[in-house]
């Protein structure tokens, strides 16, 4: 019984372990992955995200919140590819500092523009509308600036 115990755990003779040669491992075949026609490659998908949608009949949007909850249903619009005036007389400087932050973060992701047209309005625009000309209240204020 010992003789097996010190086998299985390789405390056997010398001579028993010297025999012992390792065997080379044959390489593994290459495995070539079976692509399906759903998978497609990144630069496609990036490529094809860049190209601008056209836009619907040149569509502007108005928009006069009351709520920060409206605030979504502008950006929608603007993921629409409609350009979007959003007038904020008739919600609070706090409420509408907070839409007009929310709308700059919306503007950025789909690398647009926005605008003050306004001492209250804001022009918010999708990458593929082009604004031009520029305002008198834009040559005396700065546009970062708030409500």
């Amino acid at each position: 019984m010992a003789n097996f115990l010190n086998n299985f755990f390789g405390i056997g003779s010398e001579s028993e372990t010297e025999d012992y040669e390792p065997q080379p491992v044959a390489p593994a075949a290459p495995v070539t992955p079976a692509i399906s026609k759903k998978v497609v490659p990144i630069d496609r998908a990036q490529h094809a995200a860049a190209k601008p949608a056209p836009v619907e009949n040149g569509k502007i949007m108005l928009f006069e919140p009351r709520l920060y909850g409206e605030a979504k249903e502008i950006v929608d619009e603007l993921l629409s590819h409609h350009a979007v005036i959003v007038n904020f007389t008739q919600m609070d400087n706090k409420a509408a500092n907070k839409v007009v932050d929310f709308l700059n973060g919306a503007v950025y992701a789909i690398d647009g523009e926005i605008k003050r047209i306004g001492e209250q309005i804001f022009l918010c625009v999708p990458r593929d509308v082009d604004v031009a000309g520029k305002l008198a209240g834009d040559l005396n204020s700065n546009n970062s600036e708030r409500l």
